[in-house]
């Protein structure tokens, strides 16, 4: 018995693209996602008194992990009011907290979701 396996070389390529082109799509994805929750936790502490200049520090960087695309997104300690990040998000003995990266976060996991669902379709088209 014999078998002859035709296409193989062909459809391998095509796989091979569309992991590349996938990987590409799931970074924009995973950006546009961050960039949401950046100004949705942002728009969360907005306007408080004593905290004016931590909304703007709130910031994202996206990267390419072992496992993926990944996002950083809260505070840059380097930025004023940066490094109240989690006395805010936590609170403290002496201050209530104002619960805004999580909820944030939690606003948008379903973009993130289907953001990635879009990648795929559109790279093993």
């Amino acid at each position: 018995m014999s078998v002859v396996v035709t296409g193989a070389q062909e459809t391998a390529a095509q796989l091979l693209h569309g992991i590349t082109a996938m990987e590409a799509k799931a970074v924009t994805a995973v950006a546009v996602t961050a960039g949401k929750v950046k100004r949705s936790a942002a728009e969360r502490v907005s306007g408080r008194r004593y905290l004016p200049a931590y909304p703007s520090s709130i910031t994202y960087t996206v990267s390419r992990g072992p496992e993926g695309p990944e996002a950083e997104i809260g505070p840059d300690k380097g930025r004023a009011q940066g490094p109240l990040g989690n006395l805010i998000e936590y609170g403290s003995i002496h201050n209530a907290p104002i619960p805004h990266l999580g909820p944030a976060l939690d606003e948008h996991v379903d973009d993130l979701v289907r953001g990635i669902e879009i990648a795929a379709v559109q790279a093993f088209r």
